[in-house]
């Protein structure tokens, strides 16, 4: 598979690259097929399995191994110059994949819900919670709607409670690893989602932890969000 080189750190020997499948791949200096500088935007041609690039090697290297054929030329027309190709947040076609806050949530509970890895702005956190809020009220409404027409709400409103449960469960994977995300992008360890267990005084630690600008450079965990302006 082609790629772009995202970020690739020298010194302590680890990068990302955006494949042309969209997907974002980690990879370390053993898994590079040969010793050569990586630079971001380095194009790239490796190999994916379980979110890890494998026989990485830079393209443009083994372009310049190869002698260059002359390309024909029309009179009176210049040879036209091959177009760089991009991947990922680099590609012309990013902008299609979205940076409102429907789609932030849509992604958090599609393709980033076992996502644990990266980075995540604070417009992805916020756009989240508040799309994963409207949902819970309207889970919530609609059992309250059922447990009254079957007369559940002077007992135990059965309905609503295990409507409700459901979807905090199923969505509990996708808030941890936004968290993690959100943490990353700020510089910090994931690790320190684990202060939520703290009673009370957790969340609010989070809390303003997700309230934080985004680290305006690229760090360990991956470059800087789409639509964030880079230093």
């Amino acid at each position: 598979m082609r790629g772009e080189v995202l970020h690739y750190d020298e010194t302590q020997g680890f990068g990302f690259i955006t494949g042309a499948d969209g997907n974002r791949y980690g990879f370390a200096r053993e898994n590079l097929r040969r010793e050569t500088s990586i630079a971001k935007g380095t194009l790239v041609e490796f190999q994916p399995g379980g979110g890890k690039a494998r026989d990485v090697f830079s393209i443009d290297a083994k372009a310049a191994d190869a002698p260059a054929a002359p390309a024909p030329s029309q009179p009176g027309h210049a040879p036209e110059t091959p177009k760089p190709q991009h991947f990922g947040r680099s590609a012309e076609q990013e902008p299609a994949a979205g940076t409102g806050l429907w789609n932030y949530f849509w992604r958090g509970l599609t393709e980033n819900y076992f996502n644990f890895a990266g980075r995540a702005r604070r417009k992805e956190y916020w756009g989240y919670c508040l799309f994963w809020a409207i949902a819970l009220l309207v889970i919530g409404g609609f059992g309250v709607f059922i447990d009254d027409a079957m007369g559940n709400l002077d007992e135990l409103p059965a309905v609503t409670v295990g409507l409700c449960g459901l979807f905090l469960l199923a969505t509990v994977l996708p808030w941890l690893g936004l968290n993690v995300r959100r943490l990353h992008d700020i510089g910090l360890t994931g690790w320190l989602v684990l202060l939520v267990l703290i009673p009370t005084f957790g969340s609010l630690i989070i809390l303003v932890f997700a309230l934080i600008p985004t680290q305006a450079s690229e760090n360990q965990w991956g470059p800087v969000p789409a639509s964030v302006r880079a230093q």
